[in-house]
């Protein structure tokens, strides 16, 4: 991309778009913003966001802290890099012969997926999510998924905005609730704190988790004298028997922006 008049951009902006920053794999390169946050990256995968610093980033280099910010203006810039740089990490996903429907569904879930693997993205602030090159290229993805939909750019914007609102709470409460069940394994093992989610038992982990037998819950607890609404919804019916993945919530959505592109046609 050609640099003329990106003077006009916020420094942060201009990281992004004409830095060289890039989340595609490969061998580390001399100390560059790239480098910078590909360390940082490695880091967070290991000890989580809070574990990112300066010093740290330094270390890993083999250089000094004060030789990082000639590269990246300070932590708050090391974040928006971070947050751009892992949209070329995750792998977009192929959408060929799938209806825009299916491509959507595939194109968040494939979102969810790197949110799990990554969960210190979640961790991120608001103010890091600024759109860079490798956040575009899974913009331009949805676009492409949406191309033959007789719709006005706004609204096609608007319904990925929608999906990402959906992606964001979804992954936040899975990966709230397996952090909240692993520490819960961890306590009862007697296991120390940085023993890695993959080390728990799978088992006690699903069993831990907070949101394990609600639904069981509810019918026991909800009688009609308190709570007469649920009381009446539960008569019949099996509690237990609700859909537990992601593809529940992501299908209502995508039924309701199936009605919404009909309406427009009409």
């Amino acid at each position: 991309m050609s640099d003329s008049g990106s003077d006009e951009f916020p420094g942060t902006v201009q990281r992004l778009w004409f830095g060289g920053v890039s989340g595609k794999r490969g061998p580390k390169p001399a100390l560059s913003v790239e480098s910078i946050v590909r360390a940082a990256i490695e880091i967070a995968d290991a000890d989580g966001i809070a574990a990112v610093s300066m010093a740290k980033i330094a270390e890993l280099l083999g250089c000094t802290s004060m030789a990082l910010y000639r590269h990246v203006a300070n932590k708050d810039e090391l974040l928006v890099l971070m947050a751009d740089a892992v949209g070329g990490l995750m792998t977009l996903p192929d959408t060929d012969g799938l209806t825009w429907r299916e491509g959507l569904e595939r194109w968040a879930s494939r979102q969810i997926e790197g949110m799990l693997a990554r969960p210190w993205m979640l961790d991120l602030p608001l103010s890091s999510v600024v759109p860079g090159p490798q956040r575009m290229e899974w913009i331009d993805a949805g676009f492409g998924i949406m191309r033959e939909l007789d719709i006005s750019f706004m609204d096609k914007l608007a319904i990925l905005g929608l999906l990402g609102q959906f992606v964001l709470g979804e992954g936040r409460v899975e990966v709230e609730s397996r952090r909240a069940a692993a520490a819960v394994v961890r306590r009862e093992a007697g296991l120390d704190d940085s023993t890695p989610f993959s080390a728990l038992d799978p088992a006690a982990v699903e069993a831990a988790n907070p949101y394990a037998g609600f639904e069981a819950l509810m019918a026991t607890v909800a009688g009609p004298d308190r709570f007469p609404h649920i009381a009446e919804a539960i008569a019949g019916s099996d509690p237990t028997g609700l859909e537990e993945d992601l593809q529940f919530g992501l299908r209502v959505v995508l039924d309701g922006i199936e009605r919404f592109v009909e309406e427009k046609a009409r």
